[in-house]
């Protein structure tokens, strides 16, 4: 007879390890201050449990250790290229690859040909690095994701949904100014919530009776489409790499940084069927990056990814790493911890708003409970709200939508006694989140402010 366990087993054994330096309070909390308050600014061996970001920082599988191996250095139309290409074009059926070091290299390519001062670019939620290219080429980032993937405690199956409504008064107002549609998936602005399969039907066909193109910031490709296999209508008896491909289908293009679901330490591209944009973004890519048969890449990182796409599709993989990432967000919200529902692919969303009432939002409660987790237990996260939005292209400063505290869990990469730990950091700090005081911006650069801002704690 069948039996069900309960169990999460990883679906992969242990190759090799590498240590973890154990640190006391003290040592956290002066390590804290040397940092400007700022977890960006931590030294990495100060650092226990690192859900900083989930971005390049996985653990590599022995296949592809071993296709690194492969990697022919040739300066233009290296065998593997020509591997990494095909890799991309199985899943991502567009006409022109544009290989770059990572994400935002492709989106600084992008809204450098296709940005510019009068421009509006809308998407469900743009993240820190496309708002900054898009707003840095002078063009204005719109952020239109439906009503409830603005509230927390929701449990809407696809809070990452763009709202139709919404964009469709937009392209009909200003779609003379509209270069493109960005959608993300997962959305990680507001809690890595996925975006349907017919959502993305129907903004495709929006966009495209506006004649305007549609992009997707598709980073988190794999886990977005294990989604629409879970919670979507006829979708669950289809193959996951079948469902990527629909979604890619759906677009015109798309930007691609492989540090997220394709296994990359390193790496991104941009892909799209426009001849004449592909010329210009090249002529870019060889100004900034390197040959478009590389792009600022060694030909081992192109062999690595190749076979991390293969991998990132895998049924077992992707069940293990969103039910893990589920336990963790479980036990919090068991425990009373505020977090964003239904829990995300990538990561847990701490609701620093609602665990932290009592901090003012320009006093930045995300950051006060980030610093608290390291200090408590080591832990480093990101603070996900007004540090990393509230400041605008005008230089005024506004409360982010969201006041979030993102514990982004690195694949393949902690067991589940790391995890447990984690539960009891923050269910300790929780405990005595009205202890918590805020903090005040000492230091912030012009752009993306919260890489390399410093704080101080008010009285």
């Amino acid at each position: 007879m069948p039996y069900e366990f309960q169990t999460i087993i990883e679906p992969f054994r242990i190759h090799s390890v590498e240590p973890l330096r154990l640190t006391s309070p003290e040592q956290r909390h002066a390590a804290m201050a040397e940092a400007g308050f700022n977890l960006f600014n931590l030294r990495a061996d100060d650092v226990l449990i690192d859900l900083l970001t989930d971005s390049g920082t996985g653990a590599m599988s022995r296949d592809q250790w071993a296709a690194i191996q492969h990697g022919d250095e040739s300066y233009a139309g290296s065998p593997s290229w020509f591997r990494f290409e095909a890799a991309v074009k199985d899943l991502f059926p567009f006409r022109h690859v544009i290989p770059t070091h990572q994400g935002r290299a492709a989106e600084k390519i992008l809204f450098t040909a296709i940005g510019g001062p009068g421009r509006v670019v809308p998407s469900n939620t743009h993240f820190d690095t496309t708002r900054a290219n898009v707003e840095a080429s002078g063009a204005e980032a719109v952020d239109l994701v439906i009503a409830e993937g603005l509230d927390p405690r929701s449990l809407h199956p696809f809070k990452g949904n763009m709202d139709l409504e919404a964009l469709d008064r937009l392209l009909r107002e200003r779609g003379a100014d509209v270069p493109v549609v960005m959608v993300t998936v997962t959305n990680n602005s507001g809690g890595g919530q996925p975006v349907s399969l017919a959502n993305l039907r129907a903004v495709s066909a929006l966009c495209h009776s506006y004649g305007v193109p549609l992009f997707l910031d598709a980073c988190r490709f794999a886990e977005n489409a294990w989604f629409i296999h879970e919670r979507e209508e006829g979708q669950s008896e289809r193959d996951v790499a079948d469902i990527v491909r629909d979604m890619a289908r759906l677009a015109d293009g798309m930007t691609m940084s492989a540090k997220k679901d394709p296994f990359g330490n390193i790496g991104g591209w941009l892909a799209l069927n426009d001849d004449g944009l592909a010329e210009r973004c090249r002529n870019l890519l060889i100004l900034t990056e390197g040959f478009p048969t590389y792009g600022g890449l060694a030909g081992r990182d192109l062999e690595a990814l190749a076979q991390g796409l293969s991998e990132a599709v895998s049924h077992d993989y992707l069940r293990y790493r969103i039910r893990s990432t589920t336990y963790l967000g479980e036990a919090l919200d068991r425990a009373g911890v505020p977090v964003v529902l239904p829990i995300g692919g990538h990561a847990v969303y701490l609701d620093a708003r609602a665990l932290l009432p009592h901090v003012e939002p320009l006093t930045y409660p995300g950051q006060a409970l980030a610093v608290a987790l390291y200090e408590a237990g080591g832990v480093r996260s990101v603070e996900i709200g007004t540090v990393m939005f509230g400041r605008h292209p005008d230089g005024s400063e506004h409360p982010a939508p969201l006041e979030l505290v993102r514990l982004a869990i690195p694949r393949r990469t902690y067991t589940q006694s790391h995890i447990d730990y984690v539960i009891e950091v923050v269910t300790a700090v929780a405990r005595d989140a009205d202890r918590l005081g805020g903090y005040r911006m000492v230091y912030e650069p012009p752009a993306l402010r919260h890489f390399t801002a410093r704080f101080e704690p008010l009285d």
